[in-house]
């Protein structure tokens, strides 16, 4: 009976009247279209953007090292094509993550933290992901032919196909994952020199190379000791590793890298060109402080993404700035 007589009054009630009931409770409902698919096309560059990985694109930085070790970052043409460069390279690492997504988002959707991902929540249609990242991955390596040299779209045309590969089947076999992720981690480091045609050294190759291999070994060790006990991984390949294998090659990878990075500090003896300081040489203790502080990290099996640990601990951040201050004044010859 009550109802039935609110209903009537709310019926009858005049325009003019104040806020009913049912009018309270009628505004979700004319704001439901505004969350359903009405709401999908201003969602979607966002979408597109979280799926492209931000917080991936500071690797890119590494665009900058050979140029750096050589002492060709003073000429406007120089930065020029490294802000290319960067733009390449991030685009062509945007690809692979748009690609990668879109294939793996099934799996991502039975995921605790992965289904959250714009493709597999469905912010990002599948075809959509698919489409944005073949486009770029066609037009990074036309754009470096145009824009920078022949070699340059060669390394980034070999990174993209070698992403994709690690991303079909590659990520499934044990060692060459590493060998992959590592030599990504290589082609960011060479690139620079390579837009330039600055002649690469193999110190540099050496040092950049293992120090690669060293974080990239370290967060696989992290994963593994983080993941031990329990229930699954996040990567299925950690299974097939032993936490006493990663710690060899991570351990392995330090020492090389600490090496070669010595053997090219000492190539030169004593000051160069009237230098206040062996800067050189003395930048060695910087970078094994560095090397021995992330170690710190890979041991306790916190090792993360290299930038979140550079990033969220002060004392490497230091160290870091450290040694990259005498290695500009040895390059400059100050």
């Amino acid at each position: 009976m009550s109802e039935r007589t609110t209903t009537a009054a709310t019926a009858e009630a005049p325009a003019g009247a104040g806020p009913t009931a049912a009018a309270l409770i009628e505004r979700p409902a004319r704001a439901a279209p505004a969350s359903g698919p009405g709401r999908r096309p201003p969602g979607l560059p966002t979408g597109l953007l979280r799926t492209a990985r931000p917080r991936q694109w500071v690797k890119n930085v590494l665009v900058v090292a050979a140029p750096a070790a050589a002492g060709e970052l003073a000429s406007r043409h120089a930065l020029t094509q490294l802000v290319l460069v960067f733009l390449l390279f991030t685009a062509a690492a945007s690809a692979v993550y748009l690609i990668n997504d879109a294939r793996d988002a099934e799996a991502d959707r039975a995921h605790p933290v992965k289904c959250r991902r714009p493709v597999a929540t469905g912010q990002v249609p599948v075809s959509v992901a698919y489409g944005v990242g073949g486009l770029l991955a066609a037009l990074v390596p036309v754009a470096a032919a145009l824009l920078c040299n022949p070699m340059t779209a060669a390394l980034l045309t070999a990174y993209v196909l070698m992403q994709l590969a690690y991303c079909v089947s590659l990520k499934h076999v044990l060692v060459v994952d590493l060998v992959v992720v590592t030599t990504g981690f290589l082609m960011r480091a060479m690139i620079g020199g390579v837009a330039l045609s600055i002649p690469l050294s193999r110190w540099f190759l050496i040092t950049a190379g293992f120090g690669a291999l060293f974080m990239v070994s370290a967060k696989r060790y992290s994963e593994a000791v983080q993941m031990a006990g329990k229930g699954g991984a996040t990567r299925a390949l950690l299974t097939e590793y032993t936490t006493g294998y990663l710690r060899f090659v991570w351990q392995l990878a330090a020492g090389v890298a600490v090496l070669g990075y010595c053997l090219w500090a000492l190539e030169s003896g004593g000051t160069a060109n009237g230098s206040l300081l062996p800067w050189r040489q003395l930048s060695m203790v910087a970078f094994i402080l560095a090397v021995l502080r992330y170690a710190v990290f890979a041991d306790r099996g916190t090792a993360g993404a290299p930038e979140d640990v550079v990033l969220r601990d002060r004392a490497l951040a230091v160290i870091g700035l450290v040694w990259a201050a005498m290695y500009a004044l040895a390059v400059a010859d100050l």
